[in-house]
């Protein structure tokens, strides 16, 4: 049959040249931007997943960014921190130096003060010039704002607390579950010493965490006089002594001048000389520890007393907020993501059982993006604590600027062993400073950086497999449309002709 009016092989011919036409243009188009998905036609399910992709990797690279930017500014504080610990180690010097009094002059002396005085005004200076773009990093502008700090602290640092934007204060509560103690013994004589003979000593051997010393003491000695003795070196032997009195009865005291498990008392009977009487060494009464003695008692010619009595003090054990605390004598800390706190209690309070609200924290604090959600959860918060000479110490030893000229602890007139403990403990702020610092940038810094980068090479992969071109797949597709195009347009000229078969009928 020929007919003309309709030309169905004409119309397959179209539509399939139209179809592989088609075909051909989006290879074209793959071939020439990359990617297998142009438009949201081209897979839509696709296309949200690789826009997610897209958006995942920006926020990759923003964070990769920050992480960077932060270990720039922690470098900055670093160098300023070390040229601190430089001048500090000056000051150990010149302390050391000025003791020998002897050896010195006045005029040496005052020579030494106005060196400490310049590095002290060095120190505060180094505390407010160091900055980054400039936000100051060592004058407490990064520390943590606190309020409502309880009677019984009597240090606390933060460094670091993660706090909801606009959200209330965080209230660091602490629950002391076993107290700190000192290292206590009790060493009973009688109210004057009555010995063999006249010539005969009581020599005992009083020893501590720092040293201990050899003491005697001759028939007729009282309680007072040894405990002067005692004292006499408790900057050496770390144990302290005094005349208790209660009940009707007297007795010498030993106590270590610090708390903790670290702390202790000994004391070692090296000769006894016959003293007679109720004398001998006893331990606290365990319901009561350190206020008087118990009831059982070591005989000074005892071996226990002649190879050394010894009785150590105790790490109070505390939570805060609801974390096992890590403690030393009269301090706790608890280091999570969420809180990083110290705390250390006056003598009272660490030796009272139960819950306190130690101090509230409102604000502050340096916070850095180091994830790719913008939560609490991504946030890593820092305190920088101020280093300035009045900030460095603690109110058990004093503080830096306590050296200076006029003050109490100055090398001229001043207490140089006092001196050295704010020096030591300033050293040691500042080292650990340096070491928290340190880890910030090491473990915090380095391994978001390392583990961003990772992200993103897996979100770069992901997203490449879902929405770049495969080139092989793609140019076969060409050359196959390019064949279909090409048969179609043959085709659709044959189909096209046919019909003119139609006039050779109109011939005959």
């Amino acid at each position: 049959m020929a007919r003309i009016n309709t030309n169905p092989s004409s119309l397959i011919a179209q539509r399939n040249l139209t179809q592989n036409n088609k075909s051909l243009n989006t290879t074209l188009e793959r071939l020439s931007t990359g990617l297998r998905i142009n438009r949201g036609k081209d897979d839509p399910a696709g296309l949200i997943a690789s826009e997610s992709l897209r958006s995942e990797k920006a926020a990759l690279t923003a964070a990769i960014g920050n992480a960077e930017r932060t270990d720039q500014l922690v470098n900055i504080a670093e160098g300023g921190l070390q040229e601190l610990s430089n001048l500090l180690t000056d000051v150990r010097g010149l302390v050391t130096a000025t003791a020998n009094n002897a050896g010195l002059s006045a005029e040496e002396k005052k020579a030494n003060q106005l060196q400490i005085d310049s590095i002290l005004q060095t120190i505060d200076r180094l505390a407010e010039s160091t900055n980054f773009q400039g936000n100051k990093l060592l004058n407490g502008s990064f520390d943590f704002q606190t309020t409502a700090v309880a009677t019984g602290v009597s240090d606390y640092k933060v460094n670091g607390a993660k706090l909801s934007k606009g959200g209330p204060a965080l209230t660091v509560q602490t629950i002391i579950t076993k107290s700190a103690q000192t290292g206590t013994l009790f060493l009973s004589t009688n109210a004057a010493l009555n010995l063999a003979g006249n010539t005969a000593l009581f020599t005992i051997e009083v020893g501590g965490a720092t040293g201990s010393r050899e003491l005697s003491f001759a028939s007729g000695t009282t309680r007072a006089d040894i405990v002067a003795a005692i004292n006499t070196y408790k900057d050496v032997t770390g144990v302290s002594a005094l005349v208790y009195t209660s009940g009707g009865y007297s007795t010498i005291k030993l106590n270590t001048t610090s708390f903790g498990s670290d702390q202790f008392v000994s004391v070692k009977v090296v000769n006894a000389s016959g003293t007679s009487g109720t004398v001998g060494l006893y331990d606290p009464l365990a319901a009561n520890n350190s206020a008087r003695p118990g009831t059982t008692q070591t005989a000074f010619t005892a071996s226990n007393a002649t190879n050394g009595y010894r009785r150590s003090g105790q790490d109070l054990v505390a939570t805060i907020n609801g974390v096992q605390a890590t403690t030393r004598g009269r301090t706790a800390r608890v280091s999570t993501d969420f809180l990083d706190v110290e705390v250390t209690f006056n003598s009272t309070q660490a030796a009272a059982l139960g819950s306190i609200n130690a101090f509230q924290i409102t604000g502050g604090g340096a916070d850095f993006q180091l994830a790719t959600r913008v939560d609490i959860a991504g946030k890593v918060a820092l305190g920088i604590q101020n280093v300035a000479a009045r900030k460095l110490g603690n109110s058990d030893t004093g503080f830096l600027s306590e050296l200076a000229s006029g003050k109490r602890f100055n090398v001229v007139d001043g207490d140089l062993t006092s001196a050295q403990k704010v020096v030591d403990e300033s050293v040691r702020l500042i080292s650990g400073l340096r070491g928290r610092l340190g880890a910030f940038q090491r473990n915090t810094v380095g391994a978001t950086i390392r583990n961003l980068n990772v992200s993103l090479e897996n979100s770069s992969a992901a997203e490449s497999v879902i929405r770049d071109a495969d080139f092989a797949s793609e140019t076969a597709a060409l050359t196959r449309s390019q064949i279909l195009s090409q048969a179609a347009q043959n085709s659709l000229q044959l189909a096209n002709n046919a019909p003119q078969s139609a006039l050779s009928l109109l011939r005959q």
